[in-house]
């Protein structure tokens, strides 16, 4: 039988905040950026989206607190795409 024990791995979130600033990160995605960071993970910061790396507990953490800190600074959608690297 397989072990299907969850270890501590490596998770890659990827985040996209609206609405699109042409030009520029608009307060509402600096704060979700900010907030992400403070957590302690990997953040790379693209022309569309965003991605944080690290591990699961700290993405998950890094998610956690990077939506409320969007929505709470103007963010009307925030699009998440969560990928596991074992």
């Amino acid at each position: 039988m397989e072990n299907t024990h969850i270890t501590e791995d490596t998770l890659t979130g990827e985040f996209i905040i609206e609405p699109f600033v042409p030009g520029e990160l608009g307060e509402h995605v600096m704060a979700g950026i900010e907030a992400a960071k403070r957590t302690g993970v990997t953040v790379d910061v693209g022309p569309f989206g965003t991605t944080v790396r690290g591990e699961r507990t700290a993405v998950l953490e890094s998610v956690a607190a990077l939506l409320p800190a969007a929505l709470n600074s103007g963010a009307t959608r925030l699009t998440l795409t969560i990928e596991t690297q074992s």
